[in-house]
């Protein structure tokens, strides 16, 4: 066996939009719920997609390829990962999160990436996504909710929700408010206080009358750096947020938050936490590249990053916990 150099993994890079466009195209198409439905040859699947049987024979056959479909003869099967994640069927479906992840604003972030490394940031837009009031968000709290549920589930179990403690809680950049609405759900003595923009927060509050908390939902507009918490709280939920801004901006934030805070009371925070060496694990390390198309100073940082920030800010105790089945961690910090 030769030992020399290929270019193998380079060529594949190269062309490695065209997995991201396959699979946003397939889901588009329906194409995965459509093979659980039995419709598993080019012309079973044409009448069903709406399409051609020469281009799905030639989609399939590229996701086949690259691990999302099996191949039986001239049939098509689902793998277990896509009969999961990928069959609109299935309650752990992913696919409207495509509408998000590979909105054309998200994607503009990364047309002109060395410029980005040049400057340090996105150069996509002023302010990036964090921009005021940017509409993504409504178009972010319409589509991920598939993907933090079972996330939203393990912090109501770290948190003990279901025990039932008279909670006043602070949701933080709520979005869909899920994670805060998760929590209602469990523990009926918790009154859950949703911190976004007014836009966001009105699909919040629709999912909180779906959920049935709504009497318990009592949303706050505006910039978690400007508007005014109150005081009193037990809980604070700072859930994908602080990833977006350099650690300074972090800090004054969180300053708020432990102010808000009734001594004793506790941050939950869930973050994509890579090791120390920031190269692993893959899915936590690599989002500081998301960050750093599609904002102007976020990063991916690591847990003694964290820790430094909120002890900084006036939290006496970090602790980090891993998630199953997630990329993500969730940081547990006490007031003193």
């Amino acid at each position: 066996m030769s030992d020399r150099p290929t270019p193998d993994l380079i060529w594949a890079t190269f062309n490695a939009y065209q997995r991201t466009a396959a699979l946003k195209g397939a889901i588009e198409l329906d194409l995965f719920t459509a093979i659980a439905e039995g419709a598993t040859t080019p012309a079973a699947l044409a009448p069903r997609c709406q399409a051609s049987e020469r281009g799905l024979r030639i989609l399939c056959d590229f996701l086949v390829v690259n691990g999302l479909l099996l191949k039986d003869g001239g049939r098509y099967l689902l793998t277990p990962e896509s009969a999961a994640f990928l069959d609109r069927r299935s309650g752990s479906y992913l696919g409207g999160c495509v509408q998000f992840m590979n909105s054309p604003m998200l994607m503009r972030g990364f047309e002109d990436l060395a410029a980005a490394v040049r400057r340090g940031g996105t150069v996509a837009e002023p302010g990036g996504t964090m921009a005021p009031e940017h509409p993504i968000w409504v178009e972010f709290a319409r589509a991920m909710i598939p993907m933090i549920m079972a996330s939203a589930e393990q912090i109501a179990e770290i948190t003990g929700a279901a025990q039932g403690d008279r909670w006043k809680v602070l949701d933080i950049a709520a979005g869909h408010g899920m994670f805060g609405i998760t929590l209602a759900r469990h523990n009926p003595n918790a009154e859950i206080v949703p911190v976004d923009w007014k836009p966001v927060l009105a699909l919040a509050q629709e999912n909180a009358r779906a959920a049935g908390v709504d009497g318990r939902y009592r949303p706050l507009a505006g910039s978690a750096f400007e508007v005014d918490f109150g005081e009193g709280y037990d809980l604070a939920l700072v859930t994908n947020f602080l990833h977006h801004f350099d650690a300074a901006t972090n800090e004054r934030l969180l300053g708020k938050v432990c102010r808000a805070l009734k001594p004793g009371g506790r941050a939950v925070t869930l973050e994509f936490v890579p090791n120390e060496d920031r190269v692993s694990p893959a899915p936590a390390a690599t989002f500081a590249m998301m960050m750093l198309g599609g904002t102007e100073h976020g990063d991916a940082y690591t847990f003694s990053e964290y820790d430094r920030m909120f002890r900084n800010a006036g939290f006496s105790r970090n602790e980090l916990r891993p998630l199953e089945q997630s990329p993500q961690s969730v940081i547990v910090s006490d007031r003193s």
